[in-house]
């Protein structure tokens, strides 16, 4: 059973990290550039990933999968985890990076890893659909704040109406944030995608997830993850192996199991997502932590998480 669990873990992450290598790998021989790659990061952040967010979400009904308690409960662990990355972050000195820090530890493949993984245990995967609801919107409206607030090109000569009303606008102006509202709405609304559309919004939303790990790989530097070590390790250790020694158990007193416990699970024990290096570096970070702290979580996550469905098999939970 580990070795089969440790198989299906590899083929769902391997591919991400090679994606990842390929990057950096052309990058190097000079078929990618940083001109090429900033526009690559732009449009994955305003087109693709809109059209992903969009595309996974309209077709789910949540009429009739709806469950309060199960979506309650994936905001509150989101918030605590939250938290608790906010607290982590603290223990870094330079404030500029904090944003990054602060993201790349909470935020999961949930949109992205969350719908296949659970496809491929159940056969559907209606209740990642909800833990998506409950988490990327929060995910996301959490990232523009404290991106915003600690973008290195932030000018703390802004008085705090002028800093709550940028912070405002870029929530509000997200293009994440405007896909997820738009799939969400279009579920609701329970009128059928015209083929013609269904197809194009496919086509844009299966690119986001390839092209914006290869920019991650281009945009990976060695140089600039010089004492990065620390800090991102304690990313890793909070991202795959923290919120799930506590929240887990947590699922598990509240009664959620199968395929319930497995969204959970990828919400709490994913590797970070490639499109928080894309964030970082539309806010003006550097994205180093970010961008190391995705290719290891996505290196490791690959045995934690078949760590994790081992022990729930066992004991019986799924």
């Amino acid at each position: 059973m580990f070795v089969k669990n440790l198989v299906f873990s590899l083929n769902a992450t391997v591919p991400v990290f090679l994606m990842m290598v390929f990057g950096w790998f052309a990058k190097r021989i000079g078929l990618l550039d940083d001109h090429t790659t900033s526009k690559l990061n732009k449009f994955v952040f305003r087109t693709l990933l809109p059209a992903l967010l969009f595309m996974d979400l309209s077709t789910a009904d949540f009429r009739k999968v709806w469950d309060v308690r199960f979506v309650l409960f994936c905001v509150s662990v989101t918030l605590l985890s939250v938290g608790i990355a906010l607290c982590y972050s603290f223990l870094h000195k330079d404030k500029a990076e904090r944003g990054e820090i602060i993201q790349a530890s909470y935020r999961s493949s949930a949109a992205i890893l969350g719908i296949a993984f659970v496809k491929n245990i159940y056969g559907e995967a209606t209740m990642a659909a909800l833990m998506i609801v409950g988490t990327v919107p929060i995910y996301n409206i959490i990232a523009v704040i404290v991106l915003s607030l600690t973008s290195p090109g932030n000018d703390s000569g802004r008085s705090g109406r002028e800093l709550a009303v940028s912070t405002v606008k870029g929530i509000v102006t997200n293009p994440i944030i405007l896909g997820i509202l738009a799939g969400i709405l279009w579920s609701l609304s329970g009128i059928s995608q015209p083929v013609i559309m269904a197809k194009s919004i496919s086509y844009l939303g299966n690119m986001a997830t390839p092209l914006s790990l290869i920019a991650l790989g281009a945009s990976f530097k060695v140089s600039e993850t010089k004492g990065k070590a620390a800090v991102t390790a304690g990313i890793v250790f909070i991202k795959l192996v923290l919120f799930c020694g506590i929240f887990l158990p947590a699922a598990i007193y509240f009664g959620f199991r199968g395929e319930k416990l497995i969204a959970i699970l990828v919400m709490l024990g994913s590797a970070t997502t490639g499109s928080c290096f894309v964030m970082a570096k539309n806010f003006g970070h550097k994205g180093a932590i970010t961008a190391f702290a995705v290719m290891l979580t996505t290196l490791c996550s690959a045995f934690t998480l078949t760590t994790w469905l081992f022990i729930l098999k066992t004991l019986k939970y799924i």
